[in-house]
Parts: C-alpha cells; structure tokens; sequence
C-alpha cells in the first residue's frame, strides 16, 4: 500500500469516527497503572531524584458557616428565600422539586414550625397543603385562627427528605442558621412547635408525646410544643390532647393582649 492510499483510509477512519488503534493483544491497563505507581515509589525512594510537588490541598466549605453567614446578611423575608434558594450544599435540593419557603401572614403573632415537607408541600412549594395542612387549617380555625391573618407557618428543612424520611442531624444544623433568622425577621409573640425534628432543632431535645403541651422558651419567646397533624391523622385518639394545647395557645394570646 502506498502512501497515499495509506493516508486515504486513515482520512476515511477518522470520518467513520474511528480514533483509536486496537492491538493485535488485549492491554491490561490496570497493570499498567499499577506499574506507573511502582515506578514513581521507585523514584520517591532514590536520593536526589526530583518529584512532582503535590497538588494544593482544596479548601473545605464549613456548610453551616455559610449558612450563617448567609442568613445574616438577609434583610428581610425575600432576601432570606433567595438566600435559602442560593444555599448549594444541602443534599436534598438535588432531589426536591421546590423549596418550601412558608405560607400565611408575615408578621404574625404566632409562628408556626413544622417538620420537613412532604409530597404535596413539595409540588405545591407551600407547607402543611396535604391531608394534614387540612387537619391543621380546620384546628386553627376552631380556636379563632388561620394562616390568610393570623398564623405564619414554616419548616425546620425547605426542601423534601427522600421517601419522606426523618432529617439527618446534619442536615437540620446545616440549615438551622436560616430558621433562626427566618424566626428573627418574622418576630411573632409566640412560637408553635410541631414534632420531634422541631423539638429536635429548636429545643436541643426528642419526645414530642412527653413535651406537647408544656410551654417552653425557644429562639428567646414563648413556644409550645404540639403533636404534628400527621401524627393525629394516625392516632385520632390523641386528637383530644391536640385541642387542649390549641385552648391553651389561645388563652396565652390573650394573657398577652
């Protein structure tokens, strides 16, 4: 074959998206890597042999220094969103499909935490809009509330854990600096706690069952912690506790008038 036929079928492989020569035996490219490292240990052992400098070390984000420095710098509620919205190291962003950000008044005199969102928060990029937002809806009506004026409700997590899992502790410390400011900047009279990962993040403490109903203090005020509507969906019995923790938020609104 001459050259130009040689060059003729080379330009015709190269068309045909052919770039790269097979040989006649198959190559073990794993022994061949293992080979490259023997050698440059070789190297590394003998006296006055120059080697590579390693590479420079990449700094570690501290995610929940980042947070917290993020969450300072928001003025005001739109600022804390686009700062949540911009927040890049929590996992369960990747695989939510919006962030839950929170519903009802701004400036209310009550606040209300829950836990993370489910399905329906998560399509809906509002929280507590599911079968238990409905249940919470009905409560807070029958002692005189409701989120149109009176009631501002947020999550302890903007974002949906996997199959509706419980957070992992990192993930509520991670995030935590974004919920204290949430808490700052809407500055309600009294907090409501609903379930344990709220207990969790903003009581240091678990056991919603034996907490519910005793007013403890959180982010500097009042807070009471109740069971979720979830749990009430799945235990009615327990609903009568529920409203005794409702008539008692109600009369400590009035005590405050």
């Amino acid at each position: 074959m001459d050259w130009y036929a040689a060059k003729a079928l080379l330009e015709w492989q190269m068309e045909m998206g052919v770039d790269a020569a097979l040989c006649d035996a198959p190559v073990d490219r794993f022994a061949a890597e293992a080979d490259l490292r023997a050698q440059h240990a070789e190297r590394v052992r003998q006296p006055g042999v120059a080697t590579a400098a390693p590479a420079p070390k990449v700094a570690e984000v501290d995610p929940v220094a980042e947070a917290r420095a993020l969450a300072a710098a928001a003025q005001d509620l739109d600022g804390l969103r686009a700062a949540m919205a911009g927040f890049e190291h929590c996992q369960l962003k990747k695989g939510a499909r919006n962030l839950v950000f929170a519903d009802g008044a701004p400036g209310a005199r009550v606040m209300l935490v829950g836990e993370a969102p489910g399905r329906d928060e998560d399509l809906q990029g509002k929280p507590f809009v599911g079968r238990a937002g409905q249940l919470l809806d009905r409560m807070l009506a029958a002692v005189s509330l409701s989120r149109a004026d009176t009631v501002y409700i947020t999550n302890v997590l903007p974002w949906r854990p996997p199959q509706n899992r419980d957070p992992k502790p990192d993930e509520i410390a991670m995030l935590m600096p974004f919920l204290q400011r949430h808490i700052a900047l809407v500055n309600p009279d009294l907090l409501v706690i609903m379930g344990n990962t709220s207990a969790q993040a903003l009581l240091g403490r678990r056991g919603i069952t034996r907490l519910r109903g005793q007013w403890q203090e959180a982010a500097g005020r009042p807070a009471l912690p109740m069971l979720h509507p979830a749990y009430l969906l799945r235990t009615p019995h327990a609903k009568r506790e529920a409203w005794g923790d409702w008539l008692a938020l109600k009369a400590r609104l009035r005590a405050l008038k």
